[in-house]
């Protein structure tokens, strides 16, 4: 009796342990950005924190009273998004009409240049 539940308990760790992966297994390419790490997947793709996105858009522009241009790199699902949309939605607006939500985009990349 005992080496049985030794033996259930052993397989729940082994079996909880497995589902502990959560990067994805068909990219091609791992991205450190400075907001989030984020992959490249082999379908043309992109992926971060289980959401998946068709487009990588690097926005580029200068905001209001800046004295240098600044990038952001957004995984998106809406094709095209504005500068102001974009630094807005960086973390510069403090109306939250302005964010995107999870499903929309995600800001993985910010740069000043």
């Amino acid at each position: 009796m005992k080496k049985l539940i030794a033996l259930v308990l052993a397989l729940v760790c082994v079996l909880s342990l497995a589902g502990c992966n959560n990067q994805p297994t068909t990219y091609s390419d791992i991205i450190e950005g400075n907001m989030k790490t984020y992959y490249k997947m082999d379908d043309g793709t992109w992926q971060v924190d289980g959401h998946t996105y068709q487009y990588r858009l690097e926005i580029k522009g200068r905001m209001p009273n800046a004295a240098v241009d600044s990038t952001f790199v957004f995984l998106s699902n809406i094709e095209t998004i504005t500068f102001e949309q974009a630094w807005k939605a960086a973390g510069f607006s403090s109306n939250t009409a302005d964010y995107f939500a999870v499903e929309d985009a995600v800001l993985v990349e910010m740069k000043n240049s």
